[in-house]
């Protein structure tokens, strides 16, 4: 089976702590730096999802700010 363009699929082994190592092709081809945010997202039917932080940024932003372009009390 041919892998579709632009989709990918990596391993990651979870650590005593809990903790996992993104691989390297994924961090080059994502731009992942130490000290980034991602955003862990968990669906039970649908498994894990983990977006850069930075890529709620915008909608945070709305939801957080009134019409007028202030932040809401």
């Amino acid at each position: 089976m041919a892998t579709p363009e632009g989709k990918y699929a990596w391993t990651a082994t979870v650590g005593e702590k809990g903790q996992i190592v993104i691989p390297k092709q994924a961090r080059d081809l994502f731009n992942i730096k130490p000290g980034d945010t991602l955003l862990i997202l968990g669906d039970e039917d649908r498994g894990i999802a983990i977006p850069r932080g930075r890529a709620f940024s915008n909608l945070f932003s709305n939801v957080f700010t009134d019409e007028n372009g202030g932040e809401e009390q």
